[in-house]
């Protein structure tokens, strides 16, 4: 069994789409265009456990971002698409500034 870590479980208590929203505004505030390629790098990077293979866990699992991305576009936080680049709207602003204070208070990143 492997024994899961403070911040392991702080993560569990993050959504998916809130962790991408938090991955878009870091790649747009170091002043990158957040392609879904960018995207799958940052969030593999910052939180591998939530987009890992099962079977291969060195590898990042880009489905697990197309429902969460789709939920996204939904709710009106981001625009934009796998073909081009990602950008918050100004309610996604607002929420992923929300995660990062979360984040960073928890003083998981």
């Amino acid at each position: 069994m492997v024994k899961k870590t403070t911040k392991d479980l702080a993560f569990s208590k993050v959504s998916v789409n809130d962790l991408i929203l938090f991955c878009i505004h870091f790649i747009i505030s170091n002043s990158e265009q957040c392609s879904f390629e960018r995207l799958v790098k940052e969030c593999f990077t910052l939180f591998p456990d939530t987009l890992k293979f099962p079977r291969y866990p060195i590898w990042p699992d880009s489905r697990k971002l197309d429902r969460p991305l789709r939920a996204l576009r939904n709710e009106k936080l981001i625009i934009g698409d796998p073909k081009t680049y990602f950008i918050l709207t100004e309610t996604g602003e607002e929420k992923s500034a929300v995660v990062s204070k979360l984040l960073r208070q928890g003083k998981l990143l």
